[in-house]
């Protein structure tokens, strides 16, 4: 037992990857060839990629939405793993390495599934309520500009039902919400949304050291 998480070392990680984590031979391949790209930190670990597969099934979810997509790791998890009849809309701003999702997503069989948005988050964000979408989701993962996440927040407290998830990744951001020095935008935004879903009685919630941190919030 131990009063505190574990650190996580090179050589620890690399044990939880090759034997704790299941993933896909094609997932594996997405995964190294976006680690070529400049970018190559934007994807999330491999180890949770599971996680969120694993919650969307326990909620049952039929209708997702993700904020920030890249190559398409977590999306592929993500629509996987929705009812045969799910639905994930996924919105993202780089036509670039969306085309390179969209590849493993035809690959996966699960293209028709995913519902991609080449536009600002907050748009189709806003889009979707105005159509009259609300209360009509069951799972959202939030990985997109930081700055923004606490009005993606209030966005999908609207569009969720009562018992539905988010999933909120880089809540740890590297450590540097712990620095007082660091006062960059992003590190600041972080910090006040984190506040803010710590004090907001209409969810559980609870943190996870996993990757760069990733928040789960239930919805009353």
């Amino acid at each position: 037992m131990s009063t505190q998480t574990l650190t996580m070392t090179d050589s620890l990680h690399a044990y939880l990857v090759t034997n704790l984590v299941r993933e896909s031979p094609l997932l594996a391949r997405l995964r190294k060839e976006t680690a070529r790209l400049p970018d190559a930190q934007m994807q999330i670990s491999a180890e949770q990629g599971p996680l969120l597969a694993m919650l969307v099934r326990l909620t049952g979810a039929r209708r997702a939405i993700e904020l920030g997509t890249f190559t398409g790791y977590s999306s592929l998890c993500i629509a996987e793993a929705l009812a045969c009849d799910g639905r994930l809309i996924a919105c993202d701003l780089n036509a670039e390495t969306t085309a390179m999702a969209r590849r493993y997503w035809r690959e996966a069989g699960i293209e028709s599934r995913i519902e991609l948005k080449l536009q600002p988050a907050m748009r189709t964000l806003d889009e979707l309520i105005a159509e009259g979408e609300g209360g009509l989701f069951d799972f959202a993962f939030i990985d997109a500009d930081k700055p923004s996440y606490a009005a993606y927040y209030e966005r999908l407290m609207i569009l969720l039902r009562p018992g539905a998830v988010i999933a909120v990744d880089n809540t740890l951001w590297s450590g540097r919400i712990a620095d007082p020095a660091d006062t960059s935008e992003s590190t600041l935004a972080i910090r006040a949304f984190n506040a803010k879903v710590m004090a907001d009685e209409r969810v559980d919630v609870c943190v996870l050291p996993i990757g760069d941190g990733l928040t789960l919030v239930r919805k009353h």
